[in-house]
């Protein structure tokens, strides 16, 4: 994302989930096609016409194959640090034909076992588009929790996010 397309908000904030401050994607319930760790690079995503892995077309992002039984996939992510969650920015740049159609994300404080957690939800599912530079962001649809420490990423039912971005305030 280019700075003038950065909303007022996130410049006041800093990115709670980027990998470079130590945010850590911990687990997912599938990443057949892209790894999860790679939606949160802070840096814009890119496509690469030519090139291919062992699962078909590379992505610069988080890709899981399309379901084939009820449910959605989703991913656990531990922020680089605490903290109060102000806004969301979910990208699904280059991923044209395999975006998810919506995407909510669920959050908890803990310091513990994850499996032991209550997760309350923080943003309710909201459509996505897919293109070649599809950024969106909610700040008004995001519910204050307080202080969080790790959010699931759910994409309902399945497809690729190129990037996510919790703006926010370290607490």
């Amino acid at each position: 994302m280019d700075q003038t397309s950065i909303p007022d908000f996130a410049r006041r904030y800093v990115n709670l989930v980027d990998a470079r401050r130590g945010a850590v994607a911990l687990q997912a319930t599938d990443e057949f096609f892209a790894p999860k760790e790679r939606m949160l690079n802070p840096e814009p995503a890119v496509f690469i016409p030519a090139k291919y892995d062992d699962n078909g077309k590379w992505m610069d992002g988080w890709e899981t194959r399309r379901k084939r039984s009820e449910g959605h996939d989703s991913c656990i992510v531990k922020l680089a640090y605490p903290g109060v969650l102000y806004g969301v920015d979910i990208d699904t740049s280059h991923f044209t034909g395999n975006f998810p159609p919506a995407a909510s994300i669920d959050a908890c404080f803990t310091h513990g076992p994850l499996d032991q957690v209550d997760w309350s939800e923080i943003l309710p599912a909201q459509n996505l588009t897919g293109n070649a530079d599809s950024v969106h962001v909610f700040e008004r649809e995001v519910q204050d929790l307080g202080p969080i420490t790790h959010v699931r990423v759910n994409i309902l039912p399945d497809g690729g996010l190129s990037r996510v971005r919790l703006i926010g305030l370290i607490d």
